[in-house]
């Protein structure tokens, strides 16, 4: 259930937003608003604004879980405020600094503790891309090396016009230009993997698409592959351990035909290649909005339902 949202504006803008999708398109949800609240489909939902974590109604509301997606909290520490404002976990959207864990819902979620784990990354939409297509590479041919690039569809971090940004690729106008710029993705693939820590390097480049992003993984392995062999190995995890979370194509298919798709990648496996006999190349699609949103949800309910067992089992 969602309790409550902090948001830097008010209900009425957040309904109107929620409705209204240039993306996405018109919500089929009845959407509305009551002074400060939102009722969606009437179910009610309280609206607070306040920049400052430590100062969220979170303990007389009782939240157990609250997803921190502002992109301003993401060490421990300013995440951790979260916590002394009475939730029981938090959840960083992204790649976090510092975090007690990190998790790609559908990779590594079941070494979540706990007793242990209170302050959570829930990983950047590249990475919940890139885990599942590596963990199978890897499993079934042995990942040496490789390198991963990101076309990626511009965010709102960077310049609709040109304007300062600490990144001066960032500070062009995100409509008119290709944008390379840095992701973690690939080196911090260890933390969600830890057999291919320092094996992965990458980058992301910014293009001028609203939604939906392709990862380029290009892998040398320790097996002999070829490219029926590579897509079978997919085709057999996305209806095995990755149902729901990984997905083949093998249709000629364009970014804006995976608009919606809650998957977290979809392989595909028309672009599959093997040079030589040791090196892979794997494009996989994702909707960097839908299909990360799908995930944020997964492991909020994946957390929370374990922090309802732990007050059930307590003395």
């Amino acid at each position: 259930e969602v309790v409550a949202v902090n948001a830097t504006t008010n209900a009425a803008t957040l309904a109107h937003l929620l409705k209204y999708d240039t993306v996405h398109g018109r919500w089929s949800a009845d959407v509305a608003t009551d002074g400060d609240d939102l009722l969606i489909n009437g179910r009610r939902i309280k609206v607070v604004s306040n920049r400052n974590p430590l100062h969220l109604p979170w303990g007389e509301l009782g939240v157990d879980v609250v997803l921190e997606a502002t992109g301003k909290f993401v060490d421990r520490d300013s995440a951790a405020q979260h916590l002394e404002a009475g939730a029981k976990k938090v959840i960083i959207s992204t790649t976090g600094k510092s975090d007690d864990i990190s998790i790609v819902y559908g990779v590594n979620h079941h070494l979540y503790d706990p007793d242990q784990h209170h302050v959570i990354s829930g990983s950047s939409c590249t990475t919940n891309c890139l885990a599942p297509v590596a963990k199978v590479l890897h499993e079934k041919f042995g990942i040496v090396e490789g390198s991963m690039t990101t076309v990626h569809s511009f965010t709102g971090d960077q310049r609709s016009l040109d304007n300062p940004h600490k990144d001066l690729r960032r500070a062009r106008s995100a409509s008119q230009s290709i944008v390379p710029t840095t992701t973690g993705a690939a080196r911090g693939i260890g933390r969600i993997i830890p057999e291919l820590t320092g094996k992965l390097n990458g980058l992301a480049i910014r293009v001028p698409t609203p939604n939906v992003s392709l990862v380029d993984l290009v892998v040398t392995v320790e097996k002999e592959a070829t490219v029926d062999e590579i897509n079978e190995a997919f085709v057999m995890a996305s209806q095995g351990e990755f149902k729901g979370i990984l997905d083949v194509s093998f249709e000629p298919l364009v970014s804006s035909d995976y608009i919606g798709n809650p998957h977290s990648s979809i392989v595909d496996a028309m672009s599959t290649m093997v040079i030589g006999e040791r090196t892979i190349k794997v494009l996989a699609w994702y909707d960097n909005e839908m299909g990360f949103a799908h995930r944020m949800g997964d492991l909020m309910q994946y957390v929370g339902n374990r922090v309802a067992k732990v007050v059930d089992n307590a003395p």
